[in-house]
């Protein structure tokens, strides 16, 4: 076989030898400093601005952790009666904000929207962009709090002033359609 007719290849085969060095060297930046950096971010921008949320960590695979500054879990304010004295409380989520350490060392930033439990199903979660850890500079620390504080104030404030606005829950109740018959 000609040595030249293989360059192509060579290329390609080079390239993906480089794409597994990246994904080991990305899962040492998060091992070394990243982890740590995105975890006193988070708590001081909490702090700072009064949100009040919480950072945990999630650690059960390794490679594959994320951390989640969490707003908690609630009563909803909603209950069902089940007795003349016991009330089942439906309990809401509020939101949080992800960041997902990737199979191949990238971080994926994600917004987990609030549910109510027991009230339809939750809206899927909007991933904002994946970085390679050397992107992931504080500016976009901030932007990413921005987009999910305004996220979940336009969760929280849902009305009907934009009809095609989804929410990821079904009302217990749906308007009839113009085509059904009594």
């Amino acid at each position: 076989m000609d040595t030249n007719s293989l360059g192509n290849l060579k290329r390609r085969v080079g390239q993906y030898k480089e794409v597994l060095g990246n994904t080991k060297s990305y899962r040492q930046v998060w091992k070394d400093s990243l982890k740590t950096q995105i975890i006193d971010l988070l708590e001081k921008m909490s702090e700072e601005t009064g949100l009040g949320a919480k950072v945990e960590v999630k650690s059960d695979l390794e490679n594959l952790e994320a951390i989640v500054l969490s707003l908690g879990d609630t009563k909803s304010g909603m209950y069902q009666q089940v007795s003349d004295d016991i009330q089942r409380h439906m309990i809401k989520n509020n939101g949080a904000l992800v960041y997902q350490q990737l199979f191949n060392g990238k971080v994926m930033v994600v917004i987990n929207y609030p549910f109510i439990e027991g009230y339809g199903q939750p809206a899927p979660p909007k991933t904002v962009a994946i970085y390679r850890p050397e992107e992931l500079k504080t500016p976009f620390f901030v932007r990413h709090m921005e987009e999910f504080v305004s996220e979940m104030t336009n969760w929280e404030d849902f009305d009907d002033d934009e009809p095609n606005k989804r929410l990821g829950f079904e009302l217990n109740f749906n308007p009839p359609k113009l085509d059904e018959q009594d």
